[in-house]
């Protein structure tokens, strides 16, 4: 059936053409057998790559599916999204530049940290293998002299940032996932502009899809004012781009090396709650002030050499700290396809297990794996308070019903889900014990764990900790708790659309 609808297409498209010289169904029968064995040699050659790259076997046997079924359409998403390219070569100088960055940074708080008495707490005893698993996967120390805040929402979150970046001396480095050009971006802009015009250093990276709709006269009024503005993996052509599956997802703001943002929030109205199609957003971001704000620099550092080819050096990147500006425990965690290992899917994995009494999850976006899952039904069985807070309504559809497709499993091991009522709930939070918390860019899904270039925070017994439970208690208030009685008797088209979409879920 496929292979007819795949010969009329490409007939159809000869005969529309004005052939002079000869009969275009002519041509077509005798060009049809070589153009159908091309193609079909192409589908079983992606299949025996596909096979052989020994991923995942859910993701393989899905895309197996998608080819056996729909060749056409799964040859095309394939040369878009499912491309296992060889990462150390594509993102060779970004392994160069972690080397050389890393060892300008300051000396590994380690030894420090076990001559000290931070064993005495046994609360945060516990968390030692979850500290060392970000030291070893992920290369990166555990930092003391931090303070923190938690920024609730984006009115709060953009008022400290241009308040801060109104204030830098020296430099600003400004990422973003998504820059709008609306009202918000455009104020940010002015910032940005204005603090160039002044002499800082100003150096912005957006990504090429997450900003795809970004004005290109937005780019050059800041260039013009002497901003280096930079895009990650600009998609020109996509399905000739190997590229377009890796995209850079991280949000961090670095001013003057001495304070930090990191959340996830992008640039936009929308984050406002101005969108009439999502209404109020629910987003978290943190402020960050001492050590663990070289980690973010660092990060920003690395991307921008590896975007750019300029290495940048000098200390005023990593100016000393004077004396004690907080005594918070933080670790900065990154991941993406440049790293050894999947360290955030890593590090979400030990905090559930490491967790002894509640684990509370905020997420836009929850596609786990069979890890992550038998993770959350073993703590929830074992008598852990296991909450899980998503959105109400979608913005990506599939994704929605791919979420949703997990929910018999949890619930029937006791997880609680809430759904969001107010708008779009789109931070991405994991607290545990009231001990750890998570805030940053990664999402609870595959793309995230495997795909993107994310960053995290790991927050330890800090205020922040205890603001992100309070934030997420009163998000529960505005949601409405999702009951296995009531999941049980969900209609069936919504039953169908789960049921397809978690056979793409291995893909998004």
């Amino acid at each position: 059936m496929t292979w007819t609808l795949f010969n009329m297409a490409v007939q159809s498209g000869f005969t529309g053409v004005n052939v002079q010289n000869g009969d275009a169904t002519t041509i077509w029968r005798e060009i049809e057998p070589y153009l159908t064995f091309l193609f079909s040699l192409s589908v079983f050659l992606i299949a025996c790559l596909i096979v052989l790259e020994n991923r995942n076997p859910s993701r393989t046997v899905a895309w197996l599916i998608i080819l056996n079924f729909l060749p056409i359409v799964g040859f095309f998403f394939y040369l878009l999204l499912g491309r296992n390219v060889r990462k150390r070569k594509l993102f060779r100088n970004k392994f160069i530049s972690n080397a050389e960055v890393l060892k300008k940074l300051a000396t590994t708080p380690r030894a420090m940290w076990e001559e000290s008495d931070f064993w005495e707490y046994p609360h945060l005893a516990s968390k030692r293998r979850l500290l060392n698993l970000m030291v070893n996967v992920s290369q990166s120390p555990f930092t003391l002299n931090n303070t923190t805040r938690i920024l609730t929402n984006g009115g709060e979150a953009f008022r400290q940032m241009m308040l801060d970046l109104s204030e830098a001396r020296e430099h600003i480095h400004f990422q973003f996932y998504i820059i709008r050009n609306d009202t918000t971006g455009n104020q940010f802009k002015q910032v940005l502009i204005d603090k160039a015009r002044q002499g800082v250093a100003v150096r912005v990276i957006y990504d090429g899809v997450g900003s795809v709709m970004l004005d290109r006269k937005y780019i050059v009024e800041l260039r013009e004012a002497g901003v280096k503005v930079v895009s990650f993996f600009p998609v020109i052509l996509p399905f000739l781009n190997n590229k377009l599956n890796y995209r850079n997802h991280r949000k961090i703001v670095v001013i003057d090396g001495k304070i930090g943002f990191v959340g996830g929030l992008n640039i936009g109205d929308e984050y406002l709650g101005k969108s009439t199609r999502f209404g109020f957003w629910r987003d978290s971001h943190m402020r960050v002030e001492g050590e663990a704000v070289y980690l973010l620099q660092n990060i920003f550092l690395k991307d921008w050499f590896f975007v750019t080819n300029e290495n940048i050096e000098g200390p005023q990147y990593f100016p000393p700290i004077r004396g004690t500006v907080g005594e918070e425990l933080i670790q900065i965690a990154s991941s993406g396809p440049d790293s050894d290992w999947e360290s955030i899917w890593q590090m979400y994995f030990s905090i559930i297990t490491t967790a002894q009494e509640k684990i509370y999850i905020t997420s836009p976006y929850f596609i786990p794996d069979d890890s992550i899952m038998m993770a959350l039904k073993t703590a929830s069985l074992s008598g852990l308070d296991v909450r899980i807070l998503l959105p109400s309504r979608p913005d990506h559809h599939t994704v929605f019903w791919a979420s949703r497709s997990y929910f018999q499993e949890l619930l029937d091991a006791g997880v609680r889900f809430y759904l969001y009522q107010p708008g779009f709930v789109h931070a991405k939070i994991l607290l545990v014990d009231g001990v750890v918390a998570s805030i940053g860019t990664a999402n609870m899904d595959i793309r995230s764990f495997q795909h993107n270039f994310e960053v995290n925070a790991i927050i330890y017994n800090s205020n922040s900790v205890f603001k992100l439970e309070e934030d997420f208690i009163n998000d529960l208030a505005e949601s409405k708790e999702l009951t296995l009685e009531e999941y049980s008797q969900r209609p069936w088209p919504h039953r169908i659309s789960e049921s397809v979409a978690r056979l793409l879920s291995p893909l998004l």
